[in-house]
């Protein structure tokens, strides 16, 4: 399995004090040094954490590919045609969560907005991939609508101690989704111990981890907490 670290929070640090520290451009030195295979930044319509410029920035010095977490609006599209990252992976976005609460409702999106961005996909060769819950009737969705790709919500598992169940479906619906034909990544509440939870690990292309990283880099180092997660799913 690829790793896939998520940086936003990083920008979140800096936010809180408006200046320029801890800085993205640092953040990423580290991840070209720990050899991290891919780089996400969710670029959201409130601008929380990462913003435009961190955006361009990264695209410009950065040596691994990013994959881009937005929403299917307009403006995320237009901003996707114009940086045209190596990754776009579509999330849900509420103005009032704290974090992505849930998988992509497929349903719901706009089929008009979809088109467009898969064929900017298309045209530059953008791996475009679904955040959905894992679910047969989600994953067999977005394999009709045109997903190469999907990422699997494994929130569930980000308890004390997670449910059996839960875990047996995650690991069933990895399965299902790859011999779909699909890529499949997954992520949300990973760590250390319910990485380990994850069996059908051969199916799985990308594990995406993002606030248990930043989190643990406050204790151990950015460093030494992406080679540590690295250990654990190679």
């Amino acid at each position: 399995m690829k790793l896939g670290v998520n940086i936003d929070h990083i920008a979140t640090l800096r936010n809180a004090r408006g200046m320029n520290n801890p800085s993205i451009l640092r953040a990423l030195e580290v991840c070209h040094k720990t050899k991290v295979d891919i780089l996400t930044v969710h670029l959201r319509e409130d601008r929380r954490h990462i913003k435009d410029k961190d955006l361009i920035l990264l695209k410009k010095n950065s040596l691994i590919p990013i994959n881009l977490e937005m929403a299917l609006t307009q403006e995320m599209i237009l901003i996707a045609s114009k940086i045209k990252p190596q990754f776009i992976c579509l999330v849900p976005e509420k103005r009032n969560e704290l974090t992505t609460e849930g998988g992509l409702n497929l349903e719901k999106i706009s089929k008009k907005k979809l088109k467009l961005l898969l064929s900017i996909c298309l045209k530059h060769k953008i791996e475009l991939s679904a955040f959905i819950n894992p679910n047969a009737k989600t994953i067999d969705l977005a394999r009709k609508l045109g997903f190469s790709t999907v990422e699997l919500h494994t929130g569930s598992l980000d308890r004390p101690k997670a449910n059996q169940k839960d875990v047996s479906n995650i690991n069933k619906m990895i399965k299902y989704a790859n011999i779909s034909n699909l890529i499949v990544n997954i992520g949300h509440g990973l760590n250390f111990n319910n990485i380990k939870l994850i069996k059908n690990r051969k199916y799985v292309n990308t594990v995406h981890v993002g606030h248990f990283i930043i989190s643990e880099a406050i204790f151990t180092s950015l460093k030494n907490t992406i080679i540590k997660f690295k250990g654990l799913i190679t």
